[in-house]
């Protein structure tokens, strides 16, 4: 309902986000494979393009940063180079959060803030990127993924405590926000107005078909869309998958195997008893006392148990070691030595005094080797598949570490390698543009992080262990396709562009006129043109909430003009132009509806919060002290906006 809240927000809270991103880098080092992780963002060398209280951050610190940004930037956007994030903005919000991070750094040493190194071991342990097959930290994994990201270990813990102390310092300023109810009423109030108005569509299908250009048209009109036919980037993404199903021969058990397994196991599998007791925990001896004389009386154990407040508990089907484990070994070791039906206790338990009644007695039988064969072959062979997986990607591992290629890696490990054909970065194949598979995805991923001539890189794809071998192949940059091979494309789109321009035109002056006091019926009638009749059209802003995404460019717009006005959109697909006219415009009333109130003062109290925590980080700038260096600055970005350009290809 508050989606047309968050379009309302078009402030520089946007540019706050980005520093809150810090708390969430675990998350992101699980899902990009550490990929696009800068080293650091304060260094030793180079020139000092900011001082921050008594951190100075440099040249050579600010550029690495940049680039990690960019990295991260093009996962999102493919083919976004620093050119263009500098272009956007992006120099600025690299540079803004550097001295940032410097700054809340500082305060939190200041006022006493510590993460500890064994918060931070923990975090580094939990991460899916550092765990091998076993779903347990590796320390060889941490190693080699952090050496194919560039960064060292210290950097990464302190990459670490940065986000944790970001995150303590504002996350409950940001969450805790919440507006006064006088102060959401009328924003929930929005939420229910109503429009009415009208929609005429002026179509281009109500006109004769334009000319096919001529072969001076059709360049001048490709040339000026270029951009319209440019392809991707695409890769040629080389890969060797390592399945549980190609390690079947290894992983079987031999005979000897499982009966040495069934040796080993031999107390689970001889025949054994379990019990069901009902107990119940008194705090007192006396009463406990008085309360199993009642039940050896006759008195069933939950009618004793409620006359005096308290309930029975039941364990049903519980080994010795079960049974030991809820309650206690002294509660066990008194369950299995009584018969069925036998009241035991009051028994000392650390909770007080229990009493209970043996409920049942269950033999259970013991299993031959031949019953027990399939439990301990599926046991042995999951096992013993694992340990040949390891095994694979340890010789893997270690042919990367030793420089070797792709090709050299496959023939040494006798893998299977595929190759993609030429593929955007998200896994489609412009030139047979299918569904991608999904399950390539993550190999998809790898290959665009890296770049040809770079090392092989091991990718997890699934969590029965399978993994996949990848390496960069040929790399296609973005390109126009040529005119030749798009000939019949570039010519129906050209028409197509004709017929909108000329149903533009009739739309303008129908436009013109009912804005001029004409009705929008009598401009359409007027129009020289077979045009449908408008047609009325009523909604509210709840509906354009529960449309979410789906809301059609009529009603869009139709919200966000003044009534007794005109005005002009795109319909659709290209089918031509729409014209919507507001009549009026019914208010919303929600004072009494309280839940709406409500949730529309949380959502406010969230942005007000970024507002809140924005200032604050203002606030840490200023008391901490910050220099900047306009000179060293400028010479930086102009360095990486003409290194960008002397790197492209001409």
């Amino acid at each position: 309902m508050l989606g047309f809240f968050r379009r309302m927000t078009k402030s520089k809270v946007g540019i706050f986000v980005g520093l809150l991103l810090l708390a969430v880098i675990a998350i992101g080092f699980a899902m990009a494979d550490l990929n696009g992780l800068r080293p650091g963002t304060t260094g030793s060398s180079g020139a000092t393009v900011a001082t921050v209280g008594d951190d100075k951050i440099t040249d050579t610190a600010l550029t690495e940063r940049i680039r990690g940004d960019v990295q991260q930037a093009a996962q999102r956007q493919p083919g976004l180079d620093i050119a263009q994030y500098i272009a956007r903005g992006g120099f600025d919000g690299s540079l803004n959060r550097a001295i940032s991070d410097a700054a809340l750094r500082q305060f939190a040493q200041e006022h006493g803030l510590v993460v500890s190194d064994r918060y931070v071991d923990g975090q580094i342990a939990s991460l899916p990127a550092f765990q091998g097959l076993d779903g347990r930290f590796n320390q060889q994994t941490f190693e080699q993924t952090l050496a194919r990201a560039r960064i060292t270990p210290q950097q990464l813990r302190d990459d670490i405590r940065r986000a944790t102390l970001t995150r303590l310092m504002l996350e409950r300023t940001i969450e805790s926000s919440f507006l006064p109810q006088q102060l959401a009423l009328p924003y929930a109030s929005l939420a229910k107005e109503a429009r009415t108005g009208q929609v005429a569509i002026v179509p281009t299908a109500a006109f004769p078909a334009p000319a096919a250009p001529t072969d001076q048209q059709l360049q001048a009109y490709y040339t000026a869309n270029r951009a319209r036919y440019t392809v991707p980037e695409r890769r040629v993404i080389r890969y060797a998958i390592v399945t549980p199903a190609s390690v079947t021969a290894q992983s079987a058990p031999s005979d000897a195997e499982v009966q040495a397994a069934y040796r080993a196991n031999a107390a689970r599998f001889a025949p054994s008893q379990t019990r069901s007791i009902s107990q119940v925990v008194v705090a007192d001896q006396a009463a406990a006392n008085r309360l199993a004389q009642a039940v050896r009386g006759g008195q069933s154990l939950g009618a004793a148990a409620s006359a005096i407040g308290l309930e029975a508990t039941t364990y049903a089907g519980q080994t010795r070691g079960q049974l030991a484990g809820r309650t206690s070994p002294a509660i066990a070791e008194a369950a299995f030595g009584a018969q069925q039906g036998a009241v035991v206790g009051p028994v000392r338990s650390p909770l007080g005094f229990v009493v209970f009644r043996v409920d049942a007695v269950t033999q259970v039988p013991g299993k031959t080797l031949e019953q027990a064969r399939p439990e301990l072959v599926a046991e042995l062979a999951k096992t013993k598949g694992a340990t040949a997986l390891g095994a694979i990607q340890e010789k893997i591992d270690g042919g990367i570490t030793d420089g070797a290629t792709f090709d050299e890696i496959v023939a040494d490990a006798k893998l299977s390698a595929q190759a993609t054909p030429p593929i955007t970065a998200q896994g489609i194949d412009p030139m047979n543009p299918a569904q991608p598979d999904s399950g390539l995805a993550p190999i998809v991923e790898a290959g665009f992080a890296a770049e040809a001539g770079d090392s092989p890189q091991i990718v997890q794809t699934a969590a029965d262990g399978t993994f996949a071998l990848v390496a960069t192949g040929e790399i296609t940059r973005a390109a126009p396709r040529p005119l030749a091979d798009i000939r019949d494309q570039v010519t129906g789109q050209y028409r197509q562009d004709q017929a909108l321009k000329a149903a533009r035109a009739v739309a303008q002056q129908i436009l013109t006129k009912v804005n001029g006091g004409m009705p929008l019926g009598t401009a359409v009638a007027q129009s020289g043109v077979r045009l449908p009749a408008p047609r009325p059209v009523t909604a509210s802003r709840a509906q354009l909430a529960q449309l979410g995404p789906q809301v059609p460019p009529a009603l869009s717009l139709m919200f966000s003009m003044a009534p007794r006005k005109l005005r002009l959109t795109a319909a659709p697909n290209g089918e031509g132009w729409l014209l919507v006219y507001l009549d009026r415009i019914q208010r919303g009333d929600a004072a009494g509806d309280k839940a709406a109130i409500t949730g529309v003062g949380r959502e406010l109290g969230r942005m007000t919060g970024n507002e809140y925590a924005e200032q604050f980080v203002e606030a840490v700038r200023r008391q901490v002290g910050v220099k900047r260096n306009e000179t060293a600055i400028n010479r930086v970005r102009n360095e990486l906006v003409g290194g960008a350009a002397s790197a492209s290809p001409q």
